[in-house]
């Protein structure tokens, strides 16, 4: 991640972390401290901690979604376009732009606009091309 140092872009990048519960209760935190011991002592664990903002823990889908995942799926649709498992939904209303499942990510440019939206699948590495071009472009 050399390459993407702020010195060489005019742009830089900023990795933003919204944690949810909607997807097989996987994220049974009650708040920020209890989510933080969880990433370091247990997934992924070995002293972990994150350098970039954890959100406190919201809703990304059905009739209580946090506004910002309502903009980032009007923008941008699903790939894919399998939302999860009938078993694994948790929430109503059901769309199809819905979050798929943990780990979901989105590209959104200097000025806040979403430009693109990865599977859960997606490794951040494999993003590593579109982030160089949005920041050339910025």
């Amino acid at each position: 991640m050399k390459e993407l140092n702020q010195k060489n872009y005019r742009c830089g990048l900023n990795i933003l972390a919204f944690p949810c519960n909607q997807f097989l209760n996987q994220e049974p935190g009650a708040n920020e401290k209890e989510i933080m011991n969880g990433l370091k002592w247990v997934r992924p664990g070995n002293g972990f901690v994150p350098n970039f903002p954890l959100f406190q823990k919201i809703r990304v889908n059905g009739a209580w979604e946090d506004p910002i995942y309502t903009y980032l799926k009007s923008l941008c649709p699903l790939p894919g376009g399998v939302i999860s498992r009938y078993v694994a939904v948790s929430w109503t209303p059901v769309r199809s732009e819905d979050i798929s499942w943990n780990f979901e990510k989105f590209l959104v440019d200097h000025n806040g606009f979403p430009v693109k939206r990865y599977l859960p699948s997606t490794k951040p590495f494999d993003l590593l091309g579109d982030i160089r071009n949005l920041m050339q472009r910025c």
